[in-house]
């Protein structure tokens, strides 16, 4: 057991370099249908289109191809959640049952949630939906209607993640290519363990947001050569950190992509991606994708600890609020469902930032409650101004974004019409306090000593992509880059499986010097593929013919 911080969780961070864009997104998201509903009247209706556009948060740091299904999926998981919500509330008013189903939906969506790496916001939102929803009233006949709205809410918020693809098609790519640049600078500025693991996480997200992101365009070449710039920094001689920053700045701007000369096996760097990008098409990566989904639900896996955490958090929270008279407990569930992080350590991190945005959130939501009650279109706007404020908050410190999401759910009550002040900020204060205390409870008593066992696979596999990746040493310089790839993301791996399990209570000790052994000769290995030059290989098929030549390509 280790020791719990409290200074630390609660600093402030720099904000994410895209705060705007989910920011801006669930605004522009959720205005169409509030203002909809209020030229309507039916303003008692917004928590089913609220559902919708909240799928907006979703997927913004994907290529827009991968965006798109990744936002469609989210908006039919966020619908299958509320009409399972919405059945079992019109079915029975049984609060024993209803916080048993709210628990294990929330369950369900972590689990699910973390086996696709969603992304954030994660399943939280899908919790509060399906939470919400379990204790609002509800009839049986009106469950197709409202379902409608979330779907319709859903394919504006879709139309609004995707619609930038008009504009700058290649954004995502370009800002994945641009961190990439900026971590290879860092690496260069101040070489250490923490910058090279840094930098090369970048990369490798850097060469997957490209694979992703579709068939190759003269844009995405150059790109493509800006990552091999980044990838060889650390193999140059006298690397320049201050270029690779400059280059980096034009690649987020909006104007043309650097052009640099050529690293040294650019050409043959973008046969390899060409390879790989057939090499996916040929064994069909969505059913690669199913059953790896499918492993990591499977027995043994390490994601089951972290759902029984929140099964019996949520359901310990719900039922608690439920025995000292709060007489929809959602919020409890919500708050137990949101602590939980990767290992017990960053759950307790998350538990002090949500109960202390949580509690300055109440605060605030009553100094706005009387301007919000002044008319409708106040409540639509103080409801639109907090979304914003929440995610443009939220990436500095999750509790700071909690101060402006804890007034926004609480004037979503607002809309079905008006609640006593008093009533809602201690039914508040409480399901606060219980949630994060029931939840906390949970993660420390389930453990969690699968994570071990997850470095263990992460250190075999990583000496297997070293040992393949100096097997190909010899090899032409494509088949060196696709092993040098291979490695990264073994590498990325292994330093996520570590630092999980370094947090974890409960557990027996980590094999220190084994990984840092295993770090030190991977990138090693990494440097020594990136030094090493070969002839260029003649490139796959992708398409019904074969790849133009590397000029044609801008792969010169």
């Amino acid at each position: 057991m280790r020791g719990l911080p409290l200074v630390a969780p609660l600093r402030l961070g720099r904000p994410s370099d895209t705060w705007f864009k989910p920011a801006l997104s669930v605004v522009a998201a959720s205005a169409v249908p509030h203002l909809t509903l209020l030229a309507l009247g039916r303003l008692d209706l917004v928590m089913y289109t609220m559902a919708g556009s909240f799928c907006a948060l979703y997927g913004h740091g994907l290529p827009y191809a991968r965006r798109a299904r990744t936002v469609a999926g989210v908006v039919l998981s966020m619908a299958a959640g509320l009409a399972a919500a919405m059945v079992t509330a019109s079915l029975t008013h049984s609060t024993a049952v209803l916080v048993a189903v709210g628990a294990l939906l929330a369950a369900a969506q972590k689990v699910a949630c973390d086996a696709v790496r969603i992304g954030p916001p994660g399943p939280v939102i899908l919790t509060f939906v399906s939470s919400a929803a379990l204790f609002a009233p509800q009839r049986l006949d009106q469950v197709p209607a409202h379902l409608a709205l979330t779907l319709a809410a859903g394919a504006v918020a879709w139309l609004v993640c995707v619609g930038p693809a008009l504009i700058r098609r290649e954004g995502p790519e370009r800002r994945a290519v641009a961190r990439a640049l900026e971590a290879a600078a860092d690496r260069v500025a101040e070489p250490g363990p923490r910058t090279r693991h840094t930098a090369a996480a970048a990369v490798h997200a850097a060469w997957q947001c490209l694979l992703a992101s579709g068939r190759p365009t003269p844009v995405r070449r150059s790109l493509e050569r800006l990552v091999v710039h980044a990838e060889a920094a650390g193999a140059c001689a006298h690397p320049d950190p201050d270029r690779l920053r400059a280059w980096a700045a034009l690649t987020r701007a909006r104007g043309p992509v650097p052009e640099p000369p050529p690293a040294p096996g650019t050409a043959a760097e973008l046969y390899g991606i060409d390879a790989e990008r057939a090499a996916l098409r040929a064994s069909g990566g969505r059913r690669a994708a199913r059953r790896t989904l499918l492993r990591s639900l499977g027995p043994g896996s390490h994601l089951l600890p972290v759902a029984a955490r929140t099964l019996i958090g949520c359901a310990l929270a719900g039922y608690l609020c439920a025995a000292l008279g709060v007489g929809r407990p959602y919020w409890a569930i919500v708050t137990a469902a949101s602590l939980y992080q990767a290992n017990t350590t960053l759950t307790w991190n998350r538990t002090l930032q949500r109960t202390v945005g949580n509690l300055l959130g109440v605060l605030v939501f009553a100094a706005v409650l009387p301007l919000s009650r002044t008319g409708p279109l106040a409540l639509v706007l103080c409801c639109l101004f907090f979304s914003f404020a929440a995610e443009a908050l939220i990436t500095r410190n999750y509790w700071l974004g909690s101060v402006a999401v804890t007034p926004m759910a609480l004037l979503v009550l607002e809309f079905g019409g008006a609640h006593p002040a008093g009533e809602l900020v201690g039914d508040r204060v409480l399901d606060t306090v219980l949630g994060a205390l029931a939840g906390f409870l949970a993660a420390a008593l389930v453990t969690n000593r699968r994570a071990a066992g997850r470095v263990e696979r992460a250190l075999e596999a990583a000496a297997q992509a070293r040992t393949e990746a100096e097997r190909a040493l010899g090899h032409p310089h494509a088949e060196r880059a696709q092993a040098r790839r291979a490695l990264t993301a073994r590498l990325v791996e292994l330093r996520e499986a570590a630092d999980i399990a370094a947090g974890e209570w409960w557990q027996r000790a980590l094999p220190e010097q084994r990984l840092l052994a295993a770090e030190r000769a991977g990138h090693r290995t990494l440097a020594a593929t990136a030094q090493r030059q070969g002839p260029p290989v003649r490139a796959p098929e992708t398409r019904r013919g074969a790849v133009a030549p590397a000029p044609a390509n801008g792969a010169a």
